[in-house]
């Protein structure tokens, strides 16, 4: 995997953790994105590649969070509309509200990447979290999404 594809990846995977913490603690967009650039993207010493997070695009980590805050209105609205009849989204589980808010965003407001990419990602990222039902889940919602905001 390229360097800047995979700093995408780990930011990626970052503003779904930035976005799970913010619903559980009620922290706010700034406070967070502060906390993750000043703790969670830290760079080793002695530039030991160790530290799962060091290799994140910090920009696009911090576009994400502010995006999926400022536009969660929105996004909540894309997503509810590819739910199940009757499942609402707080229903969910945390974790995955956070990864189908981030999905949502990207598809509906960065249009630079691909469709099949934001699905891709945002599946594997479920499936680092989950075992059971939830990445199909994920790939079903977003493809929906994707189908709405990208016509």
């Amino acid at each position: 995997m390229s360097k800047p594809k995979q700093a995408r990846s780990v930011a990626r995977l970052a503003a779904v953790q930035a976005l799970y913490q913010m619903e559980v603690s009620g922290a706010g967009v700034e406070a967070v994105i502060r906390e993750f650039a000043e703790h969670r993207f830290d760079r080793s010493m002695e530039g030991d590649e160790s530290a799962p997070l060091a290799a994140a695009d910090e920009g696009f980590f911090a576009d994400l969070v502010r995006g999926v805050v400022g536009a969660q209105r929105e996004i909540d609205s894309a997503v509810v509309k590819r739910l199940a009849t009757g499942w609402r989204l707080e229903r969910l589980d945390a974790t995955v509200r956070a990864i189908l808010r981030a999905g949502a965003f990207e598809l509906a407001h960065r249009a630079d990447v691909p469709v099949e990419v934001v699905i891709d990602e945002y599946v594997e990222l479920a499936k680092s979290f989950f075992e059971g039902p939830e990445p199909g889940f994920v790939n079903g919602a977003l493809d929906g999404v994707a189908q709405d905001v990208r016509p």
